[in-house]
C-alpha cells in the first residue's frame, strides 16, 4: 500500500522499472517555482531524498537553474568572473590549470555530483604522471577558488574540493645570498647599464615588475623616498604594458638610503647620455618616465631582466640565485649600510621593530669582516663604464 503524504510535502510514486520517483516544487536560482524529481530504490530512500530537498527550499537555498558540469562551470566561471575581475596573468595561469590538469579528468563530471573521492583520484593519478607538487598544489586551489564561486552564485551547498588535502609543497627555494656574495656582485656589475636596477634588488628587496615599473615622478630625492605605485607585464596579444600594484600596501612610500640614491642619481645621467645616443628612435617609444628603460626607451621585459641578472650572476662568479631569491638579502645588506633599524623596519615592511632588530644582531660574524670592506669600496667608487 502507497503510503500518504502530507499536504505540501510532494509525492512518492513507483515507476515502472521498481525504482521509486519523488517530486516537489522547489525554487531555483533565477527564482522560478520549478518541479524537481529524486529517486530511490525504496520509498525510504526516495523519501529522505525529498525531505532533504525540501529543507534546502525552507532554509532558502534555491537549487540550480541548469545541470552544469564542471567543465561547462569552469569555462563560464573564466570568461565571466575572472576574466573581467582579476589580473591578466592571473587569468592565464587560472586558464592554463584548468585546461592542462582538469579538464582531460573532469570536465564531463556533473557538478552537483562531484566528489571529494573523484579529486583524490585526479590528483593521484597526475603524480602518477610526475606532475610536480607545487603545480599540483595550484590546481586544487583553483578548483577550490572556483567552487567557492559556485557557492557564492547558488549553484552548489558545498564545496567539496576542501576535503581533499592539498599536496605538500617542499619550502626550500635555496638560500639567499650572504653579505660578501651580495658586494661581490653589485662590485662585478657596477659598469652595466642596468647596475642601479641590481642595487634595488639587493638592498630595497624590489620585486622585478615594480622595479620595471618605477617611474622618476615616483622617486622624491629631496625627502629621500619613493613610491612604488607600478608594474611592468606582458599580456598576450599586447606586449609589455604598466599597470598598478595590487595592493593598497604597495603603494606605501618607502625610505631611499644614501647609497641607492646614489645609484639612481648616476642611472639618470646615463639615461640622458642614451637618449642622446638613440636619437629618433627613443622618441618613437611611449614616454613612460620610466627610470629602467630599454636602450631605445620603451619598457624592459621582466623576463629579459632575469636574463641579464642572470648573465650578471655568472660573470661575477657568485653563487647562482634568482632575482626572486636575491631580493631577500636586503635585511643584511640594509644593516652593513648601517641604515636605521626604524628605516630598515619600514623598508622591509616588519610589522614589529623586534623583527627588524633580530635581523641586524646576526649579520656581522667573523666571516662578514671581508665583505665590510668591499662595501665601502664600493661606496668611494666612482661611475665607470
Amino acid at each position: 500500500m502507497t503510503k500518504r503524504r502530507p499536504n505540501g510535502g510532494g509525492t512518492i510514486t513507483r515507476r515502472k522499472d521498481g525504482r521509486y520517483q519523488g517530486a516537489a516544487f522547489v525554487t531555483d536560482t533565477e527564482g522560478q517555482r520549478v518541479r524537481r524529481y529524486v529517486y530511490g530504490a525504496s520509498w525510504d530512500e526516495a523519501n529522505e531524498k525529498l525531505g532533504k530537498l525540501q529543507s534546502q527550499e525552507r532554509e532558502g537555498v534555491p537549487v540550480p537553474s541548469r545541470a552544469w558540469t564542471l567543465g561547462e562551470w569552469l569555462a563560464y566561471w573564466l570568461d565571466h568572473i575572472v576574466k573581467p575581475e582579476r589580473e591578466h596573468n592571473t587569468y592565464v595561469k587560472y586558464e592554463s590549470k584548468i585546461r592542462l590538469y582538469l579538464l582531460p579528468h573532469l570536465a564531463r563530471k556533473p557538478l552537483v555530483k562531484l566528489s571529494a573521492a573523484q579529486l583524490r583520484t585526479v590528483m593521484a593519478t597526475l603524480k602518477r604522471e610526475k606532475v610536480g607538487a607545487a603545480t599540483r598544489f595550484e590546481v586544487l586551489r583553483v578548483l577550490r577558488n572556483a567552487l567557492n564561486r559556485a557557492i557564492k552564485e547558488e549553484i552548489l551547498t558545498r564545496n567539496v574540493a576542501l576535503l581533499v588535502d592539498m599536496p605538500k609543497v617542499s619550502k626550500d627555494k635555496g638560500t639567499a645570498w650572504n653579505p660578501k656574495e651580495a658586494i661581490t656582485f653589485l662590485r662585478s656589475a657596477r659598469a652595466h647599464r642596468l647596475y642601479a636596477a641590481c642595487v634595488l634588488v639587493l638592498v630595497l628587496g624590489l620585486r622585478r615588475g615594480e622595479l620595471l615599473g618605477l617611474r622618476w615622478q615616483d622617486i622624491d630625492f629631496e625627502a629621500r623616498q619613493f613610491t612604488p605605485v607600478k608594474q611592468v607585464q606582458r599580456v598576450k596579444k599586447v606586449g609589455l604594458v604598466l599597470k598598478d600594484l595590487k595592493t593598497d600596501s604597495s603603494h606605501a612610500a618607502l625610505p631611499l638610503p644614501e647609497f641607492c640614491a646614489r645609484a639612481l642619481v648616476e642611472r639618470r645621467e646615463l639615461q640622458e647620455l642614451e637618449r642622446k645616443i638613440a636619437g629618433y628612435a627613443w622618441s618613437q617609444a611611449p614616454d613612460q618616465d620610466l627610470v629602467f628603460s630599454s636602450e631605445h626607451g620603451g619598457p624592459i621585459d621582466p623576463v629579459g631582466f632575469s636574463r641579464t641578472f642572470d648573465r650578471l650572476v655568472r660573470r661575477a662568479r657568485v653563487r647562482r640565485i634568482t632575482v626572486r631569491l636575491a631580493r631577500h638579502t636586503c635585511g643584511t645588506l640594509l644593516a652593513f649600510l648601517k641604515v636605521h633599524p626604524k628605516v630598515a623596519q619600514v623598508i622591509l615592511r616588519h610589522s614589529q621593530i623586534s623583527m627588524t632588530l633580530d635581523v641586524y644582531t646576526h649579520v656581522v660574524g667573523d666571516g662578514e669582516r671581508e665583505a665590510v670592506a668591499l662595501l665601502a669600496e664600493l661606496l668611494e667608487d666612482p661611475l665607470i663604464g
